[in-house]
């Protein structure tokens, strides 16, 4: 019988399964390695603090009316988009609401989670936890992990011949920029085309010499603002539209989308996108267009090669740099699991719902907010960790293995034809990439 869980990291999934987790009747207790809650939605002024953080200008993606959790809507006074002061103010507010700090313990890391001696009859973990006064040993009937997608930062320096032997300039990982501070007067490059490539190209574009944004596939830009002035999630994220996603081809959707898309501006003549693409990425972005009209933001392929001082583009061109900002995404690890149970899984597909690795023989270790939606992330984990502390709890269960490997087998078959192209253009929005901006590196 589950009743000590163990919560790894206090940000919005964390925080979501605390109150899930007492609303079972469960004992949680969450180990935060930081010295507050709200995870990378907690500004930090420098990068080398250890932790993965919004930038200083970062607004959210999705409306606070499609974003805020079930039972603590937002206050009205604040904007539809928030910044991240605002949105870490909205967690503040709910982790008071619920009196959830009591059951976090701030500045304490957890080092291991391995499966106890009797794990195949009890579904018990031994955690290990360190703080400054040394380390603490736990034993919990269930874990859920919550430290989300953004942990390593991905820099894919091998597709870029030169960039460590010949470059003399600078490059970083979208983790490390904090605001434009240090950037005037540069030529500075970005490579990839997700929302935190294109907020640093319009941040940059007010105070370097020139920014370059370079991309592999074309991209469209959506606007937060859509028909009316309404926040564009309150009109797109409906039960109507994802009817006529089940009801209508592929095909004719995709046209509808593109049409959609430019409505607003005709990509093409931007150089972002053509309706003959079949692999495209789509942004939130108002400025860019702008940015692209008055030169400040240059487009460009990708990139070929670098010199001492110049990236060679693929198109040819050449040009002098004295920045790159890579917007590569993240590869994710779990470095505090045991490798024998890390390596049931090798991506989020090869979870049940993304959630459990059916391989286990008790379901007591549950990943959450390890999923790219069509909407909030905090609306998805509050949704997965009520499921999963029912689950501990004895009031839902999971179906049998061979059902669950099925329905996996099923979701990597969907994965393999969405990356051919036919991908529902949503999930390009989905907020774990447009919190942060933040796509795999294939969809650059």
């Amino acid at each position: 019988m589950v009743r000590r869980v163990a919560v790894i990291g206090a940000g919005a999934s964390g925080l979501a399964s605390i109150k899930c987790c007492l609303d079972a009747g469960l004992e949680p207790t969450c180990f935060e390695r930081h010295d507050d809650i709200g995870g990378l939605w907690c500004f930090a002024d420098t990068a080398d603090c250890g932790r993965t953080s919004v930038y200083r200008s970062v607004i959210t993606n999705t409306s606070k009316e499609m974003s805020c959790f079930s039972d603590f809507p937002c206050p009205e006074d604040f904007p539809n988009f928030l910044p991240h002061h605002r949105l870490l103010e909205y967690f503040r507010m709910y982790a008071r609401h619920f009196d959830l700090r009591q059951h976090i313990r701030f500045k304490t890391t957890v080092r291991s989670v391995r499966k106890r001696p009797d794990f195949s009859t009890s579904g018990q973990w031994d955690v290990v936890t360190e703080t400054e006064a040394g380390q603490e040993s736990h034993i919990f009937d269930a874990v859920m992990v919550c430290t989300g997608l953004y942990q390593d930062p991905f820099l894919p320096l091998a597709s870029f011949p030169g960039i460590e032997t010949c470059f003399k300039g600078q490059y970083l990982h979208s983790r490390e920029y904090r605001d434009a501070e240090g950037f005037q007067g540069k030529r500075v490059l970005v490579v990839g085309v997700g929302n935190s490539g294109g907020d640093i190209s319009v941040e940059l574009g007010r105070v370097a010499a020139k920014v370059f944004l370079s991309a592999r596939s074309s991209t469209w830009v959506v606007s937060r603002i859509s028909d009316h002035g309404f926040p564009f999630d309150m009109i797109i994220t409906t039960r109507f539209t994802h009817f006529l996603d089940w009801l209508l081809p592929s095909a004719i959707m995709k046209r509808i989308r593109f049409w959609k898309f430019n409505s607003w501006f005709n990509h093409t003549n931007y150089g972002l996108a053509s309706v003959k693409s079949s692999n495209f990425n789509v942004i939130i972005n108002e400025e860019l267009p702008s940015c692209i009209l008055s030169g400040t933001v240059v487009l460009k392929p990708n990139v070929k090669e670098f010199t001492e001082s110049s990236a060679v583009f693929e198109d040819g061109t050449t040009e002098k740099i004295d920045v790159v900002v890579f917007t590569t995404g993240y590869v994710f690890s779990f470095p505090f699991l045991e490798d024998s149970v890390r390596s049931l899984f090798k991506h989020i597909w090869s979870l049940y719902k993304c959630i459990f690795p059916p391989q286990l023989e008790k379901p007591t270790l549950a990943i959450i907010g390890f999923v790219q939606l069509t909407g909030s992330v905090m609306v998805g984990a509050e949704m997965q960790a009520r499921w999963v502390t029912g689950i501990f709890a004895g009031s839902n269960k999971l179906p049998p293995v061979s059902r669950m490997m099925a329905d996996i087998s099923k979701k990597e078959k969907q994965l393999v034809k969405r990356a051919t192209g036919q991908m529902h253009w949503m999930c390009c929005l989905a907020v774990t990439n447009s919190f942060l901006g933040c796509p795999t590196w294939s969809e650059l």
